[in-house]
């Protein structure tokens, strides 16, 4: 049962001017190098990089204009940045459009885009240290996510360059990973100053609701989930991919 959060407006929630800029610029290169990779896996589609970026403008809209640092609003207005990627993922995998530009994912690359996952730790340590994020959600807490990241390069060099792992290797390494992706998604999402708060509570996940860190829930984290479920996905299918890396 949810418990009552003490919040009146948005006067409790702690400030994010302490947060040095270059924080900001560096949390910008890595959503950048994300989208950059995820671009290349859709064999440099242009259609994907124009709804990327038109997403990340929207959303620095938004989050520059304050819509939300809304604690008491009913549902959580942060679900403005979460639902369309989720929707986004539903209709890919139920249309045959989709499923078929899912299909066409460069699976190496879709591999390599979670060594972002090591930045976005470093990141989310440096906005404990700042008082912008709790302390569970960095991998000093409750968070394992950097385990991802730092395999990435190993699987891939596994995979895809000395065979000595085929498509269970890299399947099960998928799921794994997206069980810690799921893990950190929880907890961030219950730690946002919201009506349905579960922790964080002398501390909240107050980040994401300010640029640049609003990109993290809706571009990073759905890139890191899509690559994963793509790649389960092909990896799941009969006849399974063949693990090359293009010489293309």
């Amino acid at each position: 049962m949810l418990g009552a959060v003490p919040l009146q407006g948005d006067q409790f929630l702690p400030p994010m001017e302490n947060v040095p800029a270059a924080l900001g610029v560096l949390f910008v290169l890595i959503t950048s190098f994300a989208v950059g990779l995820f671009y290349r896996a859709a064999h440099s589609s242009r259609a994907t990089l124009f709804v990327l970026l038109a997403w990340l403008i929207l959303q620095s809209g938004l989050s520059l204009g304050g819509l939300y640092v809304a604690p008491e609003a009913m549902p959580p207005r942060l679900m403005l940045a979460l639902l369309p990627p989720l929707l986004t993922m539903a209709a890919l995998f139920f249309t045959r459009a989709g499923r078929t530009y899912l299909d066409n994912l460069r699976l190496e690359i879709l591999t390599c885009l979670h060594i972002v996952r090591v930045a976005v730790e470093m990141v989310l340590l440096g906005l404990y240290v700042y008082q912008a994020v709790p302390h569970l959600m960095t991998f000093e807490g409750r968070n394992w996510d950097m385990l991802s990241g730092l395999s990435a390069p190993l699987v891939y060099y596994a995979v895809f360059q000395r065979k000595w792992l085929g498509t269970s290797g890299l399947l099960w390494w998928n799921v794994a990973c997206l069980g810690l992706l799921l893990n950190i998604v929880v907890l961030a999402v219950l730690a946002v100053p919201s009506l349905v708060q579960q922790w964080g509570f002398t501390q909240p996940n107050v980040a994401v609701l300010h640029f640049p860190y609003i990109w993290l829930p809706s571009c990073v984290v759905p890139l890191v989930l899509l690559s994963h479920l793509a790649a389960i996905r092909q990896l799941t299918k009969r006849p399974q991919p063949e693990l090359v890396v293009p010489t293309k």
